[in-house]
């Protein structure tokens, strides 16, 4: 009877010492995982950010974060609104920024290399030129997304100048002929107008402005800027990025 109940013992010993290992295993596979994610802000529209995932920035994003072994998630907020919760380590970063917002955010570090150029642009249904940038809007109507500052701080103050929230209706305005000129950025403006088949509204040449874009991550994962900075030179380097390129943007140029 003796030796039953020690075998028993031994049993229930190896069980209880099992389930403590699983739990242990489980719960550090579990941190490890968490541990390797990346949460960052997008500002952008389809075709450089969208809700699944496929924009062109979200793609490259995603191929440099997997580099360094980290799985990327993004989320859409207003643009100020990401920007305080990235600084503040709520978020991870922010996936497209323009240079210098560290003297505003202290917090966010810039990863050197850049994730892509944003080309400001206008589009219409009339023959405009804009050898004069900026000032060859002069006594037209113009629209453009309140808040984009670049775009409000260069219209000249002679144009008839309307507001809107959201680049959809930006497009409606022009469509509908209740302004000559509309501004936005080039990739999300031509990939409206495949969209909505808008047959007779054209980018016009040249571009009023460009501006490099960066990923900012937290100071906490200051470890990380080095790292991803080269893995977005590698993708570069290698093709990847060109071959994103090709796929996502190149077929908007095709008439």
């Amino acid at each position: 009877m003796e030796w039953i109940l020690k075998i028993r013992t031994i049993k229930l010993f190896y069980k209880k010492t099992t389930y403590q290992l699983l739990f242990i295993f489980f719960f550090f596979v579990q941190y490890s995982y968490a541990e390797n994610i990346i949460r960052l802000n997008t500002t952008g529209q389809p075709p450089l950010n969208s809700k699944d995932k496929n924009g062109f920035m979200d793609k490259v994003a995603y191929q440099a974060f997997a580099q360094i072994d980290f799985q990327l998630e993004t989320i859409q907020l207003p643009a100020e609104r990401g920007l305080i919760n990235a600084n503040s380590g709520l978020e991870d970063g922010e996936m497209s920024r323009i240079n210098g917002l560290t003297k505003s955010y202290p917090n966010l570090i810039q990863i050197p290399e850049k994730i892509m150029d944003w080309e400001f642009v206008a589009f219409s249904k009339k023959e405009i030129t804009l050898n004069d940038s900026w000032n060859s809007l002069s006594n037209y109507s113009v629209a453009l997304i309140n808040g984009w500052k670049i775009l409000e701080n260069n219209v000249p103050k002679s144009s008839e100048i309307v507001k809107v929230k959201n680049p959809s209706q930006l497009f409606t305005l022009l469509e509908k002929n209740r302004t000559d000129i509309v501004l936005y950025e080039k990739w999300g403006g031509l990939a409206l107008i495949k969209k909505r088949n808008l047959k007779d509204i054209h980018l016009i040449t040249p571009i009023l402005a460009k501006r490099e874009m960066y990923i900012y991550l937290h100071i906490k994962h200051k470890n990380l800027i080095e790292p991803l900075n080269k893995a977005l030179k590698n993708i570069k380097a290698n093709g990847e990025y060109e071959n994103i390129y090709n796929q996502i943007l190149t077929p908007l140029t095709n008439k």
